[in-house]
This record gives C-alpha cells, structure tokens and sequence, in this order.
C-alpha cells in the first residue's frame, strides 16, 4: 500500500529521495467507517493523515449544538500536520463516508521536519512560507528579470553638478556641452534640480539676466529613492508624483539620478507602459488613446508573474492620473480650485487593477455658483466610460447629483449614514471612507474627512453595527470538499470583502488616514491594535486572494473580451498548493471573523 503513495503532492515532493524512503518505510494505514472519528479533539494524534479514499470533514469543538465544519479532505488532502506538532488535536475530524488513510507517525513526522527545514514550513501552516515556497518551487520562476531589477542594475545617471555661484549662461553652457536636460546644484549641504526647461523659463518668461546665480532657480524639494529600491517602484513614484526623475540617495549621500526615459528604456519589451503618454495627453482623443493600454498592461504585466501587490500600486497611480488629467481637460480652470474630486470603493483604496465600474463623487465649496455643473460631470462621467471605465451600476458617479455636494452637505450625508442602521446606508458609507482625492482642491476633502473622523469616536453602537457587515458572507470552507473537478467560490464575499470591512472598521475608530487596505493593517500594527502575526497572516491572505482573483479574471478577459463573473474562481483550475494556501487564506479570515465578532459583541 506505501507504494500507492504519491510523492508528487505538496509538501511531500519537498522531501529529498531518502527522506521520501524514510516516509515510505514508515507509513501505516487506517480504515474508517462512515460516521467514525478519526481524530478527536484533545486526542493525541499518530501522525498526519493522507487521505487515499474518501471524505473526511473538520468540525468545530466549540460544544454547541451543532459543529461547525471548516472543511472538507477528499482524496490525496492530508490532515492533522498541525495537531501532530503541537500535540493535541484541537479539531474533530469525522469520517464522511467509508475511508482509508495513510498514516504518517508523528516520529517520522518530527524527524523530517528536523532535516527538512522547507517541509517544516510548510506543515507550520504559515501561509507566507507557503507563498515563498511556491514562488522559488515554480510559481514565479518565470518572472521577466525587469520587474525583480534594482535601480542600482543600470540606470543610474551620474548627476551633473554645478556648485553655488555658477551663472545661468554657464550652467545653461555646461548643459549643452554634456547633453544633459538636467543637472543638480550643491548649495552648502543641500542639492536642488534645475532642468533645461527652468532655464528657459527663467530667462523668457521670468527675465532673470544670464549672471543670475543658477542657486536661485533650482528646486530644493527633491523627490528621492534609494539604489537597492526595485526600479518598478521608481516608476510608481513618477508617475505618482508626475516627474520624469528621482534623486538617488544611499545613507543620506548622492549617488545619481534616475530619468524616466532610461526606465521606460529598461521596460521597453512591454510597449503598454503608459504614464509618459498620460502625462503628454493634451486632448481628450489623445489620453483616451492613452488609457486604451491600461488592460494590455495589466495582462503583459500578470503574464510575466508580477505580484499583485505591485500591480495594484502601478494601476492605482496610472488610474490616478488618467483621471486627473481628464478632470483638468474638462473641468473649467475657474472652477478647479474650489472643488474636489474624490474616487470611492477599491479604486479609492488602491486595489482595483482589472476595471470593474466607476466609483467617484465630487465636493465643492459651500455657496458655489456654477450653472453647468451637472452638464459638465455628466460629460465628465460619459467620457470616462468612453476610455472603459464602465459605468457603476449603483449610478455611484459624479453625473449623478446624489454624490455631487458642498463640503456642509457631503459631511452632513456621512454623518446621517453613520446614524443608520439599514444596507443601503452602512454600504454607502462603507463605500465613501474609502474615498481618495484625485484632483483638485483636496483641501476640501481632508476638511470633511477629519470633521467626520472626530464625530465616530464617540458613536460606540456604529462600529458594532458597521463591523457586522463583514460576517454577513459565510466563509467557504466547505466548498473544498470537490477541488478535483468541479466548484466555484465567490472570493470576495468568501476572503476579500471580510478582510477589506473588518479592517476599514478598525482603520475608522483609531482613526487610520490610509485607505489601502494593506497600510492600513500596517498601521493597526503600529498602533498595537492588531499582532504583528496576525496582521501579516491578514496581508498575506489578501495578497493571495487578488493575485488568484487576478490571474483567472485575465483568463476570462483573453477568451470572452468581457469578464462578467471578475469575483469567481473556478477551483478546478487551481493545482493542489493553490487549493491548500487558499484553504489556510480562508482559515485566517475565519479566525478574523471570530475577532470581530469577540470585539463588537457581535456572536450569535
């Protein structure tokens, strides 16, 4: 019977060919019938089992009335790693039908955890050394090496340096002679930028005479990175920043500088890369031309495994920007400084990367008269689903008035939604703090945001109120019975919607100014509010459940050209280590749950 054993299966195939013969030569078996428990809570296990036919479920042993099953172990599932290492099972696991086991000995069990360190990990059930371990087992092995360079692997300029006291003439001379659009000026011990366009403008538009000190010019608030950073980051922080260079600095000392043309350079096999095209868009036609790559760029980044973490942080920033120059080609420049444009939902939170719909609104100055402002966000809203930012189907955007109003009466609405107890409300505030400014007068914004913030603290039955929408959704442990073949998840309701609400609420009472959901544990972290383990196991799993989402949502866009299920996995499609670190993902939001559910009062 040892000989049926497949060695092939994570996390056995991590064991090396004597270790696997030690495994081999120590296997047992055990035969259960339908209804029997195989393992009892507060047993000592005998080892782990592996399932070689059959159905074995895990159940709560909380004591009520009815347990609770987590999940379900078919053929090849091995069970009880856990409760072997530690000693004592803290689960019941029943036999579903008639089935027989491997039995691995807690012994052996041991002792290839002591040779093994990556097999130890992996029956650790850390999710992030799952992740590792599949991303250096295959999982990521064909990531195209630009996405893992450092800035420091060839793009570094070495700066041109003037010191106080040159003159513009022999600045502008000195340019020329080393063909450079840039060059940094050293004023006692700090370094300020002057680019060819500075130059000009200082002698044309502002007349400054050709002896002026070029000192007086250069821009001292540089925006700076560090060599060993990922180039892929630079290029977030330009296009977030809307410049075309950083600074590098290593331990406060200059090394060079970076130029947006090298990085595009470096990237220039991926032809989708688009921020420059953004940023030179003057008309309508021509940033519609621009957004137009924003999917290639997606599928030519996933294609080549970037993470989705990074994916996120790319698309927010060219999403960002898209938008802001959309609204400073329509919006009327007289009317620019007194309002704000915000985006809500994921795209406010930075975690949208395939476009699902629209989610913004507008706040505008109290008293503000501008007659065709309906007329121009509805312009504003049909040109957006123009570039294929479709339309929401909640009619959450600026065309509509209901998410058009003055910062009295944008407060004020929060404040109402807080104080009400039905769907509609606690969803549409769920959507508005999540809000981001984008353009405008973000003044405005911040103004409505801390008033609001300040009003929460005291309201100690919303957060109950609010925190019980991210235990609506049932947890889907038990859809793994059937991996082999067949299933389907819905991985927001099931993962991702848990984490985002449960950490939105806890963001909204200590008052957390993040809207990424990731910054956002991070800083609960900070504040003490949640265990480092814990908030780590929370990223992980999130990471997981969007880079899963993520990869089959551009599946479905390659074949049908529309996504119309971006929220469905289709469990089939996972091999077994997926199927397992998505299992022990849904196992942390389970565990999560169960802390909201203690904190707000909320069991039962």
């Amino acid at each position: 019977m040892p000989s049926s054993f497949n060695m092939t299966n994570m996390p056995f195939s991590l064991l090396t060919e004597a270790e696997q013969a030690l495994l081999r030569g120590s296997l047992d078996i055990g035969y259960y019938q339908r209804g029997e428990t195989v393992l009892a809570a507060g047993d000592v296990p005998e080892g782990v089992y592996v399932i070689l036919k059959g159905v074995v479920s895990e159940n709560d042993a909380d004591g009520g009335e009815v347990d609770h099953v987590f999940v379900h172990y078919t053929a090849e599932d091995y069970f009880g790693g856990w409760s072997a290492i530690k000693g004592r099972a803290i689960h019941n696991f029943i036999a579903e039908e008639e089935t027989i086991c491997h039995i691995l000995p807690t012994k052996t069990l041991l002792d290839l955890c002591a040779e093994n360190s990556r097999f130890a990990d992996y029956f650790q059930q850390s999710l992030s050394a799952k992740t590792e371990i599949r991303s250096k087992l295959g999982g990521d092995q064909d990531m195209a090496e630009f996405m893992l360079a450092q800035i420091k692997d060839g793009v570094i300029r070495e700066p041109l340096i003037v010191e106080q006291g040159s003159s513009i003439e022999a600045a502008t001379r000195l340019m020329r002679e080393k063909r450079a659009d840039c060059m940094l000026v050293k004023r006692g011990n700090r370094y300020g930028m002057v680019t060819g366009t500075d130059l000009l403008d200082a002698i044309v538009i502002d007349g400054f005479p050709l002896e002026t000190d070029v000192a007086e010019i250069a821009s001292y608030r540089l925006i700076t990175t560090a060599s060993g950073d990922y180039l892929f980051n630079a290029l977030i922080t330009m296009t977030q920043q809307h410049i075309e260079r950083v600074v590098v600095m290593d331990d406060q000392q200059l090394t060079g500088v970076v130029e947006l043309t090298d990085v595009l350079s470096y990237f220039s096999s991926h032809s989708h890369v688009i921020g420059l095209r953004i940023e030179r868009a003057d008309t309508i036609d021509a940033l519609r031309d621009a957004a137009a790559g924003l999917s290639d760029l997606v599928r030519a980044v996933v294609g080549q495994g970037v993470k989705a973490r990074f994916v996120m942080d790319l698309i927010a920033a060219m999403n960002g920007r898209i938008i802001a120059k959309l609204f400073d080609l329509i919006i009327p420049p007289d009317m620019q400084p007194h309002v704000c444009l915000v985006v809500m939902g994921s795209e406010g939170r930075g975690e949208q990367i395939m476009k699902t719909d629209q989610d913004n609104g507008l706040i505008f100055r109290d008293g503000l008269i501008w007659p065709d402002m309906h007329r121009t966000l509805r312009q504003f809203s049909d040109t957006l689903i123009s570039f294929g930012f479709p339309e929401c189907p909640g009619n959450i955007m600026v065309s509509n008035p209901a998410w058009v109003k003055s910062i009295g009466d944008w407060t004020q609405q929060l404040s109402d939604w807080s104080q009400n107890c039905d769907g509609t409300a606690q969803m549409n505030l769920a959507i508005a703090v999540d809000a981001h400014p984008v353009a405008g007068n973000q003044a405005l914004f911040k103004t409505s945001r801390n008033w609001f913030m300040r009003h929460l603290q005291s309201n100690k039955v919303f957060f109950a109120h609010f925190a019980k929408v991210a235990l609506e959704f049932d947890t889907p442990l038990s859809f793994f019975g059937n991996l082999k073949e067949k299933g389907q998840l819905d991985v927001k309701k099931g993962g991702i919607f848990p984490i985002v609400h449960g950490i939105r609420t806890l963001a909204l009472e200590y008052r957390v100014l993040e809207t990424n959901t990731f910054k956002r544990i991070e800083a609960l972290v900070e504040l003490g509010q949640i265990k480092e383990k814990h908030g780590r196991e929370l990223c992980e799993a999130l990471a997981l459940f969007i880079q899963v989402r993520l990869g089959q949502q551009v599946v479905r866009a390659e074949q049908d050209g529309i996504d119309q299920t971006p929220n469905t996995i289709d469990l089939a499609l996972l091999d077994k280590m997926e199927r397992d670190m998505l299992r022990d993902a849904l196992h942390i939001v389970k565990g999560f749950k169960k802390h909201l559910a203690l904190r707000y009062h909320l069991a039962g």
